[in-house]
């Protein structure tokens, strides 16, 4: 099986690249003759002054083009052997109407075979005087093409040039020719004079040029000049960035068909910089040994069933450990890993990054184990895949669609056009938490103070019973009995009072020795300030010193006083013998005088014991309260993160609406999911309330607060509010408090919809919401909306499942062919109009051996390309449905 092997990463996107491309550079023969200046140097070391003036202007490609001469190309392409430069030999000629054209041929043309050629325009001589061809502007164009060469109106807007040297009709006439493919003018389009530039756009009725299907046919427009001395390559107006995938006449004619996707001027914006997958590589599994460099534009893979398309689109998915948005995807997803990956397959992706800096990773993952990121230098790094890539979409198998039906899922797909805020996904959590910690804190702290109450319940009671006993005389004659009780509650409760003491000793032993690794020469030999730093170690260590000291003194005191408690329990303990000796004598007596001592001791006691609750109570209360003022400032800060995020949200979506301008707008409902609400009450609070459920659930503009101190203020509210039957109302008045904390930390999802114009251009707008689309409408407009400015790569599994022919040619792929000049695509298809009218950077048809799990799948080398290699064409047109339809209307649209 072929194999490309990655070793570190590409230096160059695989498939089509931009060469920096000079179509007019001149022979030394050329100075002497048409600009009249004298010569020093030999034809060999002028081409090779120019050779290297190139290498340094990073000019890859070179067309000679010498004035009815030929015979100087050989001169540079003997120069620029070994250099990485290609060399088209050519020439430039005068019509017999006065026009000049450049006249370009394969590189392999030698001098001989160009000498015919230039013989067939009735050329004979190169001498400044030298005759025009003998055909017109036209015909010499066909004839160029003819030939296998293409023809460039040289200097368009200069003497000699299609502008000036044609008027009216006549120069209508020959900007219509089909055979026309581009011009040369010396700057930016923009430039041009206001009668030219509608002619080049397309835009004047006469000049427009149409193909049979009726498809508009724009010239490319090159920038080009008379290069005579190396330093002229310098020059902005020398050269412009032609898109190929290997440098050939087909590859030139190709851009000239497409210059929109593949012809840029110096002066056009450079293509932005943005992430990008590099490669992809399987160890085991049904690709094992396949290695994949993606394109930084748009890359497809082909191929027919079982070929391996969505096995490499779920390994994407997989070593970067993205979740997939549907439930239908989700199982896909996972049977692709487990039967087609199979376990032990390793996955290594490298992807770059560009932002804070240009950055590159290696993602490894084997299946069932966890993904790993390495950095540049083969570290591991604490990075996750969505650390580096937080971005990329990756869409399997009608998940578009499956989307498309979930309007809580769809307000995913505003994610990357929201502002970024860390903060405010923070600032969520903590008051999430939050929120639960001050409900576990009122719930149990309320359980305590009922606890407390019900205990000091009997405190009144027997508060009453103990001063009937005091009106007899009781507590006087029991009184050192009485206040022994108090005695013995002091002593009992010094252990408690000390504990807080002992944590606090055995938390410093803990911490003791004071770590001293952070200030190490070690942990500082890197930064600049270490010097100044390493003060810092003394004073460390001399608080560590005193530190051990204060412990251990205070180990010794805790010592001393439980030896002094003690000695002073012992002489309390020989006091309460005496005291309890007496008071056994006055029960004695009492017991004569009918009077109950034991009992008044009894209850003196259970008094003292529970008095201190009410303390406790005040304190417990207050405790509760302050949790209540906490959590009401949480809801609060709650309310105003979810209005934050609903603001982004809508500002989200009005600029995905203004740039799909009136084919596509985007609303966002707040708290439009009201599944959570449901899921709670049914949990929370349970019993019969599908009419309440049901009346919520269609309530607009619903507020959870609101609601919630609706079931705080009675089942009267509720009906009133909401008009919840009598029933289902008193049972969400009677709610526990806990359920109602519950429900008012829920969050309501926004929901999302999506209106597509279905009108036909030029008509008034017709909106249709999601639900009341087709099937074709519904992934139209989402894919739309996928298509829209980002910096991320997209991935999707056969986009067009969903769509017609229609929908991909007229919406899908011209949002396609402009989005792709920022962000990187991978997308596998069966539907050749995405690739071929996309015009791929890079085209990969797989080849299965054997089915999914048993057999295997490769890339041939000869199938990785574009179209404008013969082999992929022919893979196109053997494997993808409408094959041939596609590149017939291509042929239509741009003279493929």
């Amino acid at each position: 099986m072929s194999q490309i092997k990655i070793s570190g990463s590409p230096r160059k996107s695989a498939g089509t690249q931009f060469y920096r491309c000079a179509l007019q550079v001149n022979p030394l023969s050329y100075k002497k003759q048409f600009r009249g200046r004298s010569v020093a140097a030999d034809e060999e070391t002028h081409a090779a002054s120019i050779i290297k003036s190139a290498l340094a202007n990073d000019i890859k490609v070179i067309a000679i083009t010498n004035h009815n001469d030929a015979k100087a190309a050989s001169t540079f392409q003997d120069a620029a052997r070994g250099t990485g430069i290609t060399v088209f030999p050519g020439f430039e000629l005068e019509s017999s109407d006065g026009i000049h054209i450049l006249c370009l041929y394969a590189p392999q043309t030698d001098a001989e075979q160009l000498g015919r050629f230039l013989g067939e325009f009735g050329i004979r001589s190169a001498k400044p005087s030298a005759e025009s061809a003998n055909t017109s502007f036209v015909d010499t164009l066909s004839r160029v093409k003819a030939q296998g060469g293409i023809g460039i109106a040289a200097h368009a807007i200069s003497d000699k040039g299609l502008f000036t040297s044609l008027m009216g009709q006549a120069r209508a006439k020959a900007w219509r020719s089909p055979d026309l493919m581009a011009i040369q003018i010396p700057g930016p389009v923009d430039n041009l004079h206001r009668k030219v530039l509608p002619i080049v756009r397309n835009e004047v009725t006469d000049y427009r040029r149409r193909y049979p299907a009726g498809e508009n046919l724009a010239v490319a427009v090159v920038n080009a000049m008379d290069v005579v001395e190396p330093e002229d390559l310098a020059q902005p107006a020398a050269s412009c960035w032609i898109k190929m995938s290997r440098v050939s006449i087909d590859g030139l004619r190709q851009a000239f068909l497409d210059p929109d996707s593949r012809i840029r001027l110096n002066s056009d914006p450079q293509p932005e910089d943005h992430t990008e997958i590099l490669s992809l590589t399987w160890e085991s599994g049904f690709l094992d040994g396949m290695a994949i460099h993606f394109n930084t534009n748009l890359n497809v893979l082909i191929g027919g069933r079982v070929a391996g398309k969505s096995t490499v689109i779920e390994s994407l998915r997989y070593v970067l450990d993205k979740e997939p948005v549907g439930d239908e995807a989700a199982r896909t997803h996972g049977g692709i890993v487990q039967q087609v990956l199979g376990p032990g397959t390793k996955l290594s992706l490298r992807v770059r990054t560009t932002r804070p800096s240009s950055r590159e990773y290696v993602v490894e993952r084997s299946v069932s184990q966890s993904p790993v990121v390495k950095d540049d230098s083969g570290q591991i790094s604490q990075l996750r895949p969505v650390d580096i890539l937080p971005t990329v979409e990756i869409f399997g198998q009608h998940e578009i669609l499956e989307l498309a039906r979930n309007p809580v899922k769809r307000t995913s797909l505003l994610d990357r056009f929201l502002e970024r805020d860390d903060s405010l996904a923070q600032r969520a959590v903590n008051v999430q938490r939050n929120l639960k910690e001050t409900r576990q804190s009122i719930l149990s702290t309320n359980v305590e103070r009922q606890q407390v109450e019900d205990q000091l319940a009997s405190l009144p009671k027997l508060e009453e019973t103990l001063g009937r006993y005091q009106e007899v005389g009781l507590e006087e004659r029991l009184k050192e009995r009485s206040l022994l009780i108090r005695e013995q509650h002091i002593l009992d409760s010094i252990p408690e009072r000390l504990s807080t003491f002992r944590e606090a000793l055995e938390l410093l032993r803990q911490e003791l020795p004071v770590d001293l690794a952070f200030v190490s020469g070690q942990a500082m030999a890197e930064l600049p300030g270490r010097a100044t730093l390493a003060e810092l170690v003394p004073v460390l260590q001399e608080l560590g010193r005193d530190l051990e000291q204060v412990a251990t003194r205070m180990e010794e005191a805790l010592q001393r006083s439980d030896s002094a408690v003690t000695a002073v329990r012992g002489k309390w303990e020989a006091r309460k013998i005496a005291v309890e000796d007496e008071y056994q004598q006055i029960l004695r007596g009492l017991q004569q005088a009918a009077a109950d001592g034991e009992e008044f001791i009894r209850l003196r006691g259970e008094v003292e014991q529970l008095r201190p609750l009410r303390k406790q109570l005040d304190l417990l209360q207050r405790l509760e309260q302050e949790h209540m003022e906490r959590r009401k400032l949480l809801l609060a800060e709650w309310e105003t993160i979810q209005t934050a995020r609903f603001d982004r949200l809508t500002r989200a979506a009005t600029l995905v609406s203004e740039r799909l301008n009136d084919r596509v707008k985007v609303e966002v409902t707040l708290a439009g999911d009201r599944g959570p609400l449901h899921e709670a009450l049914r949990t929370e609070i349970g019993g019969r309330l599908s009419e309440a459920i049901d009346t919520l659930m269609q309530v607009p503009d619903f507020s959870m607060a609101e609601f919630v101190q609706c079931c705080r203020s009675g089942a009267d509210k509720l009906r009133q509010t909401y008009s919840i039957p009598s029933k289902q109302a008193a049972r969400l008045a009677q709610a526990s408090k806990e359920a109602l904390m519950v429900l008012e930390e829920l969050e309501l999802p926004p929901t999302t919809e999506i209106w597509l114009n279905t009108a036909p251009v030029g008509d008034p707008p017709s909106w249709q919401a999601m639900d009341r689309l087709s099937t074709g409408q519904k992934a139209t407009s989402l894919l739309l909306l996928l298509l829209l400015d980002s910096d991320a790569p997209l991935i999707i599994d056969q986009p067009e499942d969903d769509l017609d022919n229609r929908f991909i040619t007229e919406s899908v792929v011209p949002a396609m062919r402009k989005a792709k000049r920022q962000r990187q695509f991978i997308f596998s298809t069966h539907n050749a109009n995405i690739p071929v009218l996309g015009d791929a950077e890079l085209i990969l048809g797989l080849t299965p051996f054997g089915e999914a799990g048993y057999g295997k799948a490769e890339i041939r080398p000869e199938h990785r390309g574009s179209i404008d290699s013969g082999p992929v064409r022919e893979f196109v047109e053997e494997i993808l449905e409408g094959g041939q339809e596609a590149f017939e209307t291509r042929r239509l649209k741009y003279g493929f």
